[in-house]
């Protein structure tokens, strides 16, 4: 991530979690960010004399560039100056925001992202993965009331025991549903003295998992590695072969539930089940929670989900 994006993403998410701690989960210093600040405000006064032309070709002409803003700039207005000095104004004034006609400008996770490639997915190549080193998520939908209705379930999934860590069921796939996912997942991994700084959370390109609330919770105030699949549902096998079983050796109980409180009790019921009573081949055909207790013999393991 550049010393650019990395200004971007702290002036995204500096008020939710404080400037100290947002500069230090980027690896940013205060004085750069000072810096950038004070050389921002100087680059903006030296050329407001052409705010009012900018945004007025902007109006005018949005499908325009800020090559061809450069140039509609010297002709109508008179003003000469480089296009680089436009194409940078267009970006501190937010000009682009005013041509409706392009794509919205994508957001600086997004770009980091797109600029990391396969890099981008931290799982791929890794040859061992650790007790709860890794974990998977993903937004999956649930009928209920005979399939006239339909809720959301995002659950964390842990690579190594197959332990559903968290879950969250809501009406609506956003970011606070993903968010309260992740609380109980936190909540569960500490109960076991289990810290999640470091760990790795694996998923999608879905907008709510590259938001900067998303990003800046996880990333920043929890230290979690995000990494993200290239190819969608194919980068993500552990939790779209999760949501398979679970779906289909639920589903009449989902579809029996006649209101979302009713499906959230039949969703724990079954979460229970799968962490506590169900076979996994994977595991030597025991239970999530049976296998764990005897990998950490001298933990007292349980489940609070």
């Amino acid at each position: 991530m550049s010393t650019e994006q990395k200004i971007e993403l702290v002036a995204e998410v500096r008020e939710e979690y404080g400037l100290n701690q947002t500069l230090g989960g980027v690896g940013l210093a205060k004085s750069t960010w000072y810096y950038w600040q004070r050389e921002r405000q100087d680059y903006s006064q030296k050329y407001e004399r052409l705010r009012a032309a900018l945004e007025d070709i902007a109006q005018k002409w949005p499908e325009y560039g800020y090559r061809r803003t450069t140039q509609a700039l010297r002709d109508e207005h008179g003003q000469v100056v480089n296009h680089k000095v436009v194409q940078r104004l267009h970006q501190e004034w937010e000009l682009a925001l005013k041509r409706a006609t392009h794509r919205p400008k994508p957001s600086q996770i997004r770009k980091v992202i797109r600029q990391a490639g396969e890099r981008a997915n931290l799982v791929a190549d890794l040859e061992e993965i650790g007790l709860f080193e890794v974990l998977y998520t993903d937004f999956t939908e649930i009928l209920y009331a005979q399939g006239q209705w339909k809720a959301h379930l995002m659950p964390i999934l842990d690579h190594t025991t197959r332990t559903s860590v968290g879950w969250a069921l809501g009406e609506r796939a956003n970011r606070d549903l993903a968010l309260t996912a992740w609380q109980t997942a936190t909540a569960q991994l500490r109960e076991w003295g289990l810290d999640p700084a470091g760990r790795i959370l694996h998923h999608d390109q879905d907008s709510v998992y590259t938001s900067y609330r998303w990003t800046g919770q996880l990333l920043l105030a929890d230290r979690v590695r995000l990494s993200y699949s290239l190819s969608g549902a194919k980068d993500n096998p552990y939790i779209e072969s999760f949501f398979s079983r679970f779906k289909q050796e639920g589903d009449s109980e989902f579809l029996e539930a006649l209101t979302i409180d009713e499906l959230q009790e039949v969703i724990a019921r079954r979460m229970k089940f799968y962490n506590e009573v169900r076979y996994h081949s994977a595991l030597g055909y025991r239970a999530p929670l049976v296998f764990l207790q005897q990998q950490l013999p001298e933990q007292v393991i349980s489940l609070h989900i």
